[in-house]
């Protein structure tokens, strides 16, 4: 038991002046008294009441500090500085001491009974321990769905707070958001905690099974979920226990990031030979991308007749199976080597001056040629601009769709992609996830109720993605979206950014949880922050790390916790431990791709299969066996290997002459010389 429970710590007052209400009271205390601002405190009144059975009850009454003033009985400063003798080090001097009063207002949290709605009584006021917080905060009404957030700490009493997954996760509310300056705010680690959090301690009563995607935009942020934390401190070990966790790291991670230009060394800081072995490609074709093409042509580019071009293309073209001369498509169209040939059909058949032959035509099938020319370059130009991503051929590696893992952690790498390529990245994976959600067919299972689930979406710098005064993009819409309808289809949003007031009000709106970190003064002053406390708002200008000011639909002010750092590597213990490898040449890149598939495969048996032989037919060799030859990746990659013939050497080639002179020495003589 706490010491310091039970312990009357001050009284409500209430002046005409200022008097109580059903909303804030007044309190004062002991200048030794551990209250302050954010300190949780209980009142109990000191009037006994008789309730409709004739029982006799007292009113209690939880609420938060929000504000705390100091004085004396002096009526100016003159009087001080008169009974000091005008000598700042004489205040020894004075006859008497001063009476000085520490006087609190704060708001109400909770009353019991909740019902009339009356103003505050007068009576004790005690500090909140374990059970009380619980019952200020409403924790006590979802015990079945409790997620652990961090603790509340007032002295050495330490109350775990928690979220309640049915507003957290759905169905009732969802989505959280989280602000605060770069590097002070730890925006990414109360993202980690949490979804720790969430993995161990998450049920639903239909028992949905739940993954996460998670796309890490900075350097090594997210690239060290499997690996655990090696400098937790003992007091954040206690706090763990304190919440009944565990600290550990994630044991289902899968990493996925492009290619670089040279199609085989992967873009990704998580290179490192000890790390590879969960890290994927992520690659794409015309068909995988055709659907969110908007993305990446300006909006110069879709006027109308754009628009209407690739409406167009397709319904006629890319998800045509049938083949039809009258629209030059004579083949399926599989990837963008075929969209060039079917291009280069459609200006010759329009006879356009610079692609064919004659006098060239306007139209071709209703739409201009101009326009046509202006999507072909477009769209050749995509491959180039997002090179490693987006191939020619039809290979494609991709996330596992319809086959994601109960508690799976999915990491997307796009932080060394240009953003043209993050932006695609994003909504397709987005938009693919609210498919396949729709659909009840994301995770693995045999039936419909085994492949149902939740999935958590984290999107960093969301000022990026979705602000306030940027265009109508079709990344901000897919965010919008989500906001709005994510909860519905089991699709959760977990954003973070430095200024909440600059990202799109629906979307912040619609977070059912909202996190602020240390904050500057500006972002403060803006309107989206005018009802918050003054008090809150200068302690949240020099917040400490791992201090967090929390809102919650439970909550009804807003409530300062404390959290353990997250049971993963930092970023910084992680680069150090596995620093990530330089770009590796192309044998080396080879050998690494095929240990990433098969750690038992031996690095001079990949040498002598792709000894002499092309690259380009290396890398398509290579990328077939990735997808369909897992079970026996080297047999299979020999099986597939296209091996041209040797040359033959300029020796074989010189014959010997009828009479056994030989040709070489008669062109060069007997000492090879001519």
């Amino acid at each position: 038991m706490n010491k310091e429970e039970n312990k009357i710590i001050g009284r409500v007052v209430a002046t005409e002046k200022k008097p109580n209400t059903a909303q804030s009271f007044s309190f004062w205390t002991n200048l030794d008294s551990p209250v302050g601002i954010g300190t949780i405190v209980k009142i109990e009144s000191d009037r006994v009441y008789t309730d409709k059975k004739n029982e006799e009850y007292k009113r209690t009454i939880y609420g938060i500090v929000n504000e705390g003033i100091s004085y004396t009985d002096l009526e100016t400063p003159m009087h001080d500085y008169i009974s000091a003798d005008c000598e700042p080090t004489a205040n020894h001097l004075a006859q008497t001491e001063r009476p000085e009063i520490r006087y609190y207002t704060a708001s109400v949290l909770k009353m019991e009974p909740e019902e009339p709605i009356q103003p505050v009584a007068i009576g004790n006021v005690f500090l909140a321990q374990d059970a009380d917080v619980e019952k200020s905060l409403r924790m006590d009404s979802y015990p079945a769905s409790q997620i652990p957030v961090g603790l509340y700490v007032n002295g050495e009493n330490q109350s775990p707070v928690y979220l309640d997954s049915n507003f957290l996760l759905g169905p009732e509310a969802a989505h959280l958001n989280v602000t605060g300056v770069s590097g002070l705010a730890t925006k990414t680690s109360i993202i980690e905690f949490l979804l720790s959090s969430i993995f161990q301690k998450y049920t639903s009563e239909s028992n949905d099974k739940i993954a996460t995607v998670l796309f890490n935009v900075k350097g090594y942020d997210l690239l060290f979920l499997d690996q655990p934390a090696e400098t937790l401190s003992e007091d954040e070990k206690e706090m763990y226990k304190k919440l009944n966790m565990e600290v550990k790291a994630f044991k289902n991670v899968q990493y996925f990031a492009p290619y670089k230009d040279d199609s085989v060394n992967l873009n990704t800081l998580r290179t490192n030979e000890h790390l590879m072995h969960n890290v994927k490609p992520l690659s794409w074709g015309l068909e995988e991308i055709f659907d969110h093409v908007q993305v990446l042509l300006n909006s110069d580019d879709i006027d109308a007749k754009a628009d209407a071009f690739l409406s167009f293309m397709k319904e006629k073209v890319i998800n045509q199976d049938k083949l039809d001369s009258h629209y030059c498509v004579h083949k399926k169209i599989k990837n963008f080597n075929d969209l060039e040939e079917w291009f280069q059909r459609i200006f010759a058949e329009a006879g356009d001056e610079e692609k064919g032959n004659g006098e060239g035509k306007q139209q071709w099938r209703g739409h201009a040629i101009p326009t046509i020319r202006k999507i072909y370059n477009r769209l050749m130009n995509i491959k180039t601009r997002c090179k490693g991503l987006v191939t020619n051929d039809s290979s494609v590696h991709d996330l596992p769709w319809g086959n994601f893992e109960d508690k799976g952690v999915y990491v997307v790498d796009i932080a060394g992609m240009i953003p043209l390529a993050q932006d695609l990245v994003f909504t397709r994976i987005v938009e693919k996830l609210k498919e396949q959600l729709e659909k009840k067919n994301l995770f693995e299972g045999k039936n419909k109720e085994e492949k149902e689930g939740k999935v958590i979406i984290f999107v960093d710098e969301l000022n990026k993605y979705a602000s306030s005064d940027s265009g109508n993009s079709y990344l901000k819409q897919t965010l919008l979206e989500i906001s709005e309808r994510g909860r519905y289809l089991g699709l959760i949003l977990f954003s973070a950014q430095q200024f909440k007031s600059q990202v799109h009000k629906r979307i912040v709106g619609n977070c059912g949880t909202s996190i602020y970190g240390r904050m500057d003064m500006d972002e403060l002053a803006s309107q989206g922050y005018s009802v918050m406390p003054s008090s809150i708002k200068a302690e949240l200008t020099v917040l400490e790390k791992g201090k967090l000011l929390i809102r919650h639909p439970h909550f009804n002010q807003y409530i300062f916790v404390r959290f353990p750092r997250p049971p993963f590597m930092t970023s910084q213990d992680g680069s150090k431990k596995f620093p990530p490898v330089a770009e590796r040449n192309f044998e080396d890149a080879m050998i690494m791709n095929f240990k990433r598939i098969d750690q038992k495969i031996k690095a001079t048996d990949i040498k002598d299969l792709i000894s002499g032989i092309n690259k380009d037919e290396i890398i398509r060799a290579f990328n077939e066996t990735e997808r369909k030859g897992k079970d026996n990746p080297l047999e299979y990659f020999k099986n597939i290997l296209r091996k041209k013939p040797q040359r033959e050497s300029i020796d074989s080639k010189i014959s010997v002459s009828p009479g056994g002179n030989d040709v070489y020495k008669d062109l060069f003589g007997k000492d090879n010389e001519l």
